[in-house]
């Protein structure tokens, strides 16, 4: 057994299927959904980003969570992060500017 004396900034499908506890067709899946994010490499294969690990993660308990199919899984997750944008920039134009108070 080798151990990396770095952490890796991306996964191969393999080792993210490992990591994610899912098979590597399901993840092949996800990826022609929209799900989840990849990038090829020349030979083909993907690699996936770290970040796509909580990407899954999430996936993993809105399926479980509200038995959701896997083409519908993806609008959800765009309509998540569209509301987490919407609701950060709310928070962004009600923070006071720094300028003097009206009162």
């Amino acid at each position: 057994m080798t151990y990396s004396l770095i952490r890796p900034d991306r996964l191969d499908l393999e080792a993210f299927a490992r990591a994610t506890g899912t098979h590597p067709e399901l993840v092949r899946r996800l990826v022609v959904l929209g799900v989840l994010e990849a990038r090829r490499d020349a030979a083909g294969r993907l690699w996936f980003p770290l970040p796509e690990l909580q990407v899954m993660a999430r996936v993993q308990r809105l399926r479980a969570g509200f038995s959701l199919n896997y083409a519908s899984l993806g609008l959800v997750v765009h309509l998540l992060d569209r509301i987490a944008e919407l609701e950060a920039a709310l928070r962004d134009r009600s923070r006071p500017t720094g300028g003097s108070s009206w009162t």
